[in-house]
């Protein structure tokens, strides 16, 4: 029995990191101690910094703006007291009180390692380390710093730490944040986006109601909320992108009884390919009777390895005459299988199993894996583009959804498999914030048969879709069946420049620009000057870049190089898709 490797493992580098259980979040067996003292090193940072930032609001910058204006604010609110206000204050400032911050946590963590068939110990483990660095940071600034409370009738009574920062503010930051990075992580559609977006205001919440009570100055409330993102972000990118914490390996042994009788290959019409990493037995047993359901029986299930993560078993399906190949798996899969199935006219259903999903999303399909092949196999099949992909050190090959370099290939390179397994996509967020610093590049461009075009850029995608995780569209004019690629140059300049381009991009959420295109193309990029983000249309790209670069390939990171060409290939894959209502 081949043995299971993460998704990336399964992908186009070839990698074999210790398997992680799918969908399983492992306590930490060892490299623990490593993990630890780099936790401890980082929060005495923390500490230093938020000790130097109080002593400087207290001290040389106390008669600087905006502090000069803090009693000005303090008595404000002071003067809008209303008996429904104070009343609504109490609750939010109970909200980030000791006893029910601590309270809330250990019922968080009992209900996340108590959850049935999937116990998540590292989840509550992040959690309740990032609530108890909050209070020990919380605990030496206010002994280093003494700042007196707002100089107005105070609500409450007054404890005897110091006001720098809100202690309130900065334990309800690190619980309900960090309740709502949980959730993005684990809760489905629709409810993930509001219950995320509600967990994330109550720490404003509780901003607000300490200063409408009188308790803190403006700037303790920032300084608390910067106290507990911090935590977060410490404890997070140690237990869930730190290479050294390795999760518990789990065995396949062969003798499950629920997977016992699919693994081996059958006789049939049918064939599933999955990736045993990210598929259990469990899920098999409802796709299997999911395809019964749809007259496909008898399927033949068969794994993907480190060294086939999919094309081979695509092509030996399409050679013994399959007429339909169900692909489990994340995004590194579903190219694998699609690069042999280009052009055989074989039809293929995706049943979304990974990280990302890009192919998935874009196509409209559920990302719960029976669902998705129930909806597959309740439409037609549809013809969509490829994209074919090679440069130096990268043999020609087909892509799905995305292929870049730069910032995006970065930072899928400095994603952890074990992060992605514990708290799913934002795994991606936490890396990004790794390469934010990735320089600049300079690269040449030649689209079609247009002038070579001069560039610098922080990030460049080839695109066949559009949309990427949390909604967010990146190429609004990407189709995958309109016979053309998209091509995104990203080139932000200062905090300004990155403003503008992220609200260029959530403007592609509700409207659709058209891309520039070959015709319109001014060489050496004149008329580019300022513009942060560049969306063009191609069939056929020439990047070549000035030093070899970080590259990625539907998620996978591939070798650093200097060269990319890409090219459509127009309705190359036959897909599976739900039948949309008109």
């Amino acid at each position: 029995m081949p043995t299971a490797v993460p998704e990336r493992a399964a992908g186009a580098t070839g990698r074999e990191p210790e398997a992680v259980r799918p969908g399983h979040s492992a306590v930490l067996p060892r490299g623990t101690g490593r993990t630890a003292a780099r936790i401890g090193a980082l929060t005495v940072c923390q500490a230093a910094l938020m000790v130097g930032f109080g002593l400087l609001i207290t001290g040389p910058a106390r008669n600087v703006w905006p502090l000069t204006v803090e009693d000005d604010v303090n008595e404000g609110f002071e003067r809008i007291r209303t008996g429904p206000l104070t009343d609504l204050s109490y609750l939010g400032s109970e909200a980030g009180n000791t006893l029910t911050v601590i309270a809330i946590t250990l019922l968080s963590c009992v209900g996340l390692v108590l959850l049935p068939r999937l116990p998540m110990w590292r989840q509550a483990v992040f959690l309740a380390v990032a609530v108890s660095l909050q209070s020990l940071v919380f605990l030496a600034v206010t002994e280093s710093v003494d700042r007196t409370r707002p100089e107005v009738h105070r609500l409450d009574a007054s404890p005897p730490t110091s006001s720098y920062t809100s202690g309130h503010t900065g334990a309800a930051t690190a619980l309900y944040a960090g309740l709502a990075v949980l959730v993005l992580s684990r809760v489905r559609r629709p409810w993930r986006w509001p219950l995320a977006g509600l967990l994330f205001l109550v720490p404003l919440a509780v901003g607000v109601a300490r200063l409408y009570r009188g308790m803190h100055h403006p700037s303790d409330v920032v300084g608390g909320l910067a106290n507990g993102a911090l935590c977060l972000l410490i404890v997070g990118r140690a237990l869930f992108t730190d290479g050294s914490v390795a999760a518990v390996p789990s065995p396949r042994t062969g003798h499950d009884d629920a997977t016992a009788g699919v693994r081996k290959r059958v006789p049939g019409s049918t064939t599933v390919i999955f990736n045993p990493t990210v598929t259990g037995a469990a899920a098999l047993e409802k796709l299997r009777q999911v395809l019964e359901q749809h007259g496909h029986g008898t399927p033949a299930f068969i794994e993907t390895t480190a060294d086939d993560p999919g094309t081979g078993q695509a092509a030996g399906a399409v050679r013994d005459g399959a007429t339909l190949v169900v692909v489990c798996g994340g995004d590194g899969t579903v190219r694998a299988a699609a690069d042999a199935m280009a052009g055989s006219g074989v039809p293929l259903a995706v049943v979304p199993c990974g990280t990302g999903n890009l192919l998935a999303r874009n196509l409209g399909l559920p990302l719960n894996p029976s669902a998705a092949l129930d909806a597959a196999l309740s439409g037609s099949p549809q013809r969509l583009d490829l994209g074919r992909i090679e440069g130096d050190g990268l043999a020609s090959t087909h892509f799905t959804a995305m292929s870049g370099a730069g910032l995006d290939a970065a930072m899928l390179e400095h994603t952890d498999d074990r992060a992605k397994s514990a708290v799913g996509w934002p795994a991606y967020v936490l890396a990004t914030i790794a390469t934010l610093r990735t320089p600049r590049m300079r690269l040449t461009v030649r689209l079609d048969d247009a002038p070579v075009l001069h560039r610098t850029a922080r990030m460049v995608l080839l695109a066949n879709v559009g949309t990427v995780q949390g909604g967010l569209t990146l190429l609004p004019a990407a189709r995958p069946d309109d016979g053309l690629l998209d091509l995104l140059i990203l080139d932000p300049r200062g905090p300004g420049g990155w403003m503008r381009a992220l609200g260029v991009m959530m403007r592609g959420n509700r409207r659709t620009p058209p891309p520039t295109t070959v015709d319109h193309l001014a060489p050496e990029g004149t008329g580019t000057k300022g513009v942060p983000v560049e969306f063009l249309t191609f069939r056929r790209a020439e990047l070549t870049f000035a030093t070899p670069q970080s590259r990625e390939l539907d998620g996978d990171p591939v070798s650093h190089g200097r060269r990319l060409t890409a090219e459509v290939r127009p309705g190359a894959l036959t897909v599976l898709l739900p039948t949309r209502e008109k």
